[in-house]
């Protein structure tokens, strides 16, 4: 097995900095809440965080989520930060706290019923692509977006927390800026349509979180600056 002290000192360092970037925007180190993602990572890896205090944990796939839940302490709360394909969705309602890539109507009605016959509130976020790129899930017309959180706000299972993005890799700062910006402006416009309070901002990864707390995340989604890079 290989060496996996470096993830206590990396996850350490990562919540300082996480706290430092909160309070240099004026905002309490409380209001950001680190996700570990650890995809592809063995189970080793994910109970080195959680002895380090870790206890948040994503995946981009249910099936890896489902395997390593099953053998890790049952505190852990996990978060589905990938793509749902519909077919899974009976999976990911059963082991996620929340599912991070809501895109789209019809998999919010799954998702409800299979919530209601699990008797289950699953919270969720709606995807949106920001940025425009074609390689990636989300939501990009706004009116979809609207149609999607009344979808959400009308299902008596699904509790709607917020929005997620996802930035470009090395996309420059200014461009960083415009795009969480963007998702945070877009959360308060539709809080302002239904007149309800959607607390959670998901958006910021190993290299842009600090610019994603600034612009107010409330929710960052960290893996290589914590588990080291994939294979």
């Amino acid at each position: 097995m290989s060496d996996l002290s470096h993830i206590k000192a990396q996850l350490e360092e990562i919540k300082l900095r996480i706290s430092q970037a909160a309070e240099k925007s004026g905002r309490s180190p409380d209001a950001v809440r680190l996700i570990a993602v650890c995809k592809t990572f063995p189970p080793e890896a994910v109970l080195e965080a959680y002895d380090a205090g870790q206890r948040a944990f994503g995946e981009n796939r249910v099936q890896e989520m489902i395997s390593k839940s099953s053998g890790l302490p049952t505190d852990i709360v996990w978060h589905l930060i990938g793509h749902l394909q519909s077919n899974k969705t009976a999976s990911a309602v059963k082991t996620s706290s929340m599912i991070h890539a809501v895109d789209s109507e019809n998999l919010i009605s799954r998702i409800n019923r299979i919530a209601l016959e699990s008797g289950k509130k699953q919270k969720i976020l709606l995807e949106v692509n920001i940025s425009g790129e074609e390689s990636k899930f989300g939501l990009r017309d706004e009116t979809e977006i609207i149609k999607c959180a009344e979808c959400a706000l009308k299902s008596s299972n699904v509790d709607l927390k917020g929005l997620m993005t996802m930035a470009p890799y090395e996309a420059p700062e200014c461009e960083l800026r415009k795009i969480f910006s963007g998702l945070r402006g877009l959360r308060d416009k539709i809080e302002s349509s239904f007149n309800v309070k959607f607390p959670e901002l998901s958006m910021g990864m190993s290299g842009d979180y600090e610019i994603a707390i600034a612009e107010g995340a409330t929710i960052v989604r960290i893996g290589t600056a914590i588990f080291g890079k994939r294979a």
